[in-house]
């Protein structure tokens, strides 16, 4: 379900929900995308990786340092670490080191590729 993207440490694949599988709607998923969905939407089940997503998605230049992170959730440094590094490894966010500390913004397309496949079909398209 994800497009390539480039991490500083490794290449990622995430493909487009329009390359991986139809809609949840329309047809069953292979036995192949239930897996990468699942490891998606395992990433985002989790309340302070959701609120993460938030505060990079919302930050005033798409992007946010991981200290600049820790202090809206209220867990240590290591721990916020560990959930950016479970969301970039999802797709769903890339990593810019500079210097000590690690930059983090949302893939453009990950979270509309999310919602293709699991979101239902609507209009008229969908009534017929």
């Amino acid at each position: 379900m994800s497009l390539s993207i480039v991490d500083a440490s490794r290449v990622q694949r995430v493909r487009p929900a329009d390359a991986c599988c139809a809609p949840l709607a329309r047809a069953p998923l292979s036995a192949e995308d239930a897996v990468s969905l699942a490891q998606t939407v395992k990433a985002i089940a989790d309340p302070a990786r959701l609120r993460l997503l938030s505060l990079v998605a919302a930050s005033e230049h798409g992007e946010a340092c991981v200290c600049d992170l820790v202090g809206p959730l209220g867990l240590t440094q290591p721990t916020v670490s560990h959930h950016l590094k479970v969301l970039v490894d999802a797709g769903l966010l890339t990593r810019d080191k500079r210097g000590v500390w690690a930059y983090y913004a949302l893939v453009p397309s990950a979270l509309g590729a999310l919602a293709a496949v699991i979101g239902t079909p609507s209009g008229p398209a969908a009534e017929a």
